[in-house]
């Protein structure tokens, strides 16, 4: 799926029948915005609930993530970042399409050159600290949607739309 380019205003377009989800552009007076190389990215939902602790970030980017969009729930914390570049490499090392973080980012200059779909509301220098909190595979709720593991994100520089079926390949 992460090589096909797709625009989310066409899949929106393209699929009037579907209960497809928007998620809302500004969040508490911030935006998301696009860090990776890989402008247009989507696949399956891997969900992870953290605040200010990127551990559980970190391991799942170590796993396979072919066809798979991280998405984390960091609380829009604007404290720490819940990526760098080094996690980012190992996503990209493990076929990850794309990471999408409701918090910070840093090393957003390597992140830019990694082919990787990463949108985040903000970068930091700080990183987070790491006492292995967090939850996997649950529902989050942010920007008006609630995003299920298991589900589909599709994200470009037009926006994040979820979809309970795959619509590209």
């Amino acid at each position: 799926m992460s090589s096909v380019p797709f625009v989310t205003c066409d899949l929106l377009d393209d699929n009037p029948d579907k209960d497809l989800q928007v998620v809302a552009p500004c969040l508490d007076g911030k935006f998301f915005r696009s860090y990776g190389a890989r402008k247009s990215f989507g696949g399956q939902i891997v969900t992870v609930k953290c605040f200010e602790d990127n551990s559980r970030v970190k391991e799942l980017l170590a796993t396979d993530g072919t066809g798979k969009v991280l998405v984390v729930d960091g609380g829009a914390s604007m404290r720490c970042a819940l990526m760098g570049d080094l996690i980012a490499e190992s996503a990209v090392k493990n076929h990850w399409n794309g990471v999408i973080i409701y918090g910070c980012v840093r090393d957003v200059d390597a992140i830019a050159e990694l082919d990787l779909g990463v949108h985040a509301l903000a970068s930091i220098p700080q990183k987070s600290n790491r006492k292995g909190i967090g939850e996997v595979d649950v529902p989050l709720y942010f920007g008006g949607v609630t995003f299920k593991s298991g589900e589909y994100v599709y994200a470009d520089n037009n926006g994040i739309v979820l979809s309970k079926e795959q619509l590209v390949d």
